[in-house]
This record gives C-alpha cells, structure tokens and sequence, in this order.
C-alpha cells in the first residue's frame, strides 16, 4: 500500500505517483479479467450471451391446478357442427374466422371427428362433443347443422350467414342456453302432450316421447306439455353444460345408441329434450319479437302475436331448398337475396 509523504511535492513527483497508480489498476484490472476463476475466459468471450445452462427456465403460467392438466389451451367459443361427407362446410370459415370450428362427419369413419354410430340425426354429434371435451369445454358453443341454406335457420332466405352474424353472445353469456330459433311455426307453443298424444302417421314423436323422457330423465315427473321452437340448433355456455355431471351426457348417449326408435325418432325425441337438459322448462317458447331482440339484435320489428314477426320467416312448400337459391325461387324465378323476400 502506498502513503503519499509528508511535505510539499514537485509537479514532476506528483505525476510519476499519478502514473504509478494508474499502471497499478490497469495491472489489477487484466488479472481480474483473466486469471480470477475458472470460468473467466469463457466469461470474458461471451459476456454478452449467457449460455442456456445459465438462463432461467420460464415458469409455464397456469391460472390453477386444473390448467395443468388440461391438454390444450381451452378454446372461447366454438361451432359445433354435424355434417355429411358431402355437405360444403367452408362457408363457415369463410365468414366466421374467428370462431374455432368442430365439424363432425358422421358418415365418414376416417374423418378427424366422426362418430361411433350415426343415429339420431344431429344430436349423436352433440353429444359425443361434449362427451369429448368435458373437461376442457370452451366458453361457449354453437350447436348447428352444416349447411349455409337450410329451412332450419331463421331467415327470410333460410341463410345461416346473417343468423350467426347477428348472434347476440352477451344475451347466451347471461342467460346460459339459447335457441336459434325465434318463429313458432314448429314446435311452439306446444308440440308434444306425452301423456295423451297417439300414432300421428307423419314423424312424430308425441306417442314415443313418454317412453323416452322416462329413459333419459329416470325418477323425473313426465310433463303434461313439451314445446320449443325447433330445430335443435342452439347455443350453451361451459358453465351450464357443466350444471349436469358428464354421467348424464353418457347415459343420453347409450339410449340414443340402444333404443329400437329409428334415426327419425330418436333425433327427434333428443331435439325436444335439449332445452330441458340446459336446464329450461318443458314449455320454452319466448315471445317471438323477445327472442328477435335478445338473441339476433333485431328489435324493431312488426310483431302481431307472440308468435310471429313479419318478414322473417315463412316455412318452405318444401324441405329441400330448390337448386339454385337463393338466387333462383321455387318456380325457377330469380331472385336477390340482398333485396325484398323470397316468393313462396
């Protein structure tokens, strides 16, 4: 250790002290920088670019335990669609990317989603979604068939564009099930008296649906009246799916799988039913105008009865949609879907 002396010093002094300490340091300087430790050199080259064995691993975020276990990051909303090989579903892409899509081919057994046995129309699909996915369930989901024009959907043009454009998801957030059909013609007030109804020639289910609401619902009172808008097209959120245990879900699908009905029947016992397995009354039949408003956005429209609006629905001379709509009517005539409604 140096003492600077006593007494006062020469500039020429002072400058040979100041040199000497400024070789001392730079001395000390190198010695630390290559002789002290080891790693030093390794230290030295790459200072700036620690190697991986000296980062820290990243933490995977989870919200809680059950994230952890979940295989994939769950979606927020989701369409569930029940479809045939030769259905042309890239509509749905087409206007609706930011919805994640589940189509399911059930007439393809090498689809990526398919199903154990086709029966019971759209509701094998249903249920074998949620089934599949009981445990990482989006937040909310659309229940739907495949096809953009189909008398099913609830407009002028039965197009499924505008229905699932104008899709209300607060008014499904808040009210947990929501039917995407809003006309009562089919289904409402009252389509189905379980205990009364007897064999109608035409596909009903009313004489069958006693039978069946015992097999699915056991211990359950049979209700006097069934009535919703049909046509098993819906949406749900996780937390009211979640309502019953995944159990019942499975005991629906072994019946739809086993009962003698036919594919005609047992879909259409299962298309009655939904409403009541989200938790509805028997009876769930919303003020036609209500159920514009709430679920599609459309809140100024004439509504002469519960039952109706006008302009928004009329239910086809036929099931199939003629070749050609909406551009060509029902007698061959054109048509423009953006202007006026369609001739009956």
């Amino acid at each position: 250790m140096l003492f600077a002396p006593s007494g006062p010093q020469s500039p020429r002094r002072r400058n040979r002290i100041k040199a000497i300490l400024i070789t001392i340091g730079i001395v000390l300087a190198l010695y630390f920088l290559f002789f002290a430790g080891p790693e030093s050199s390794t230290k030295a080259v790459n200072n700036d670019r620690p190697s991986y064995a000296q980062r820290p691993t990243p933490k995977p975020k989870v919200d809680s335990i059950d994230e952890q276990a979940r295989p994939a990051i769950r979606k927020r909303k989701d369409m569930v669609v029940a479809s045939m090989k030769s259905d042309d579903t890239a509509w749905l892409a087409e206007y609706f990317p930011d919805w994640s899509r589940s189509i399911y081919v059930v007439d393809d057994k090498k689809a990526p989603l398919t199903v154990a046995k086709n029966k019971g129309r759209e509701s094998m699909v249903y249920l074998t979604y949620i089934i599949d996915n009981y445990e990482n369930l989006p937040d909310i989901m659309l229940f739907i068939h495949s096809l953009r024009y189909q008398w099913h959907n609830d407009d002028p043009y039965y197009d499924g564009v505008p229905m699932l454009r104008n899709f209300q998801v607060p008014y499904l957030q808040k009210m947990g099930y929501v039917n995407l059909r809003c006309v009562w013609t089919l289904g409402c007030p009252v389509e189905i008296h379980p205990l009364t109804d007897t064999h109608r020639d035409d596909v009903h289910a009313g004489e069958y649906f006693r039978t069946g609401f015992s097999e699915l619902f056991p211990g359950e009172p049979i209700p006097n009246e069934v009535g919703v808008s049909c046509c098993a097209q819906f949406g749900v959120t996780r937390d009211t799916v979640l309502a019953r245990p995944k159990s019942d879900y499975e005991r629906f699908r072994v019946w739809l799988s086993n009962t003698s009905l036919g594919d005609d029947l047992s879909g259409r016992i299962m298309e009655y039913s939904w409403h009541m397995i989200f938790g509805k009354p028997p009876v769930h039949c919303p003020a036609a105008g209500d159920c514009y408003c709430n679920v599609f956005g459309l809140c100024n429209l004439n509504c002469p009865n519960d039952a109706v609006c006008d302009n928004r629905y009329v239910l086809p001379p036929f099931s199939s949609l003629p070749k050609g709509w909406p551009f060509l009517g029902w007698k061959g005539q054109e048509q423009d879907p953006t202007y006026g409604l369609p001739e009956t």
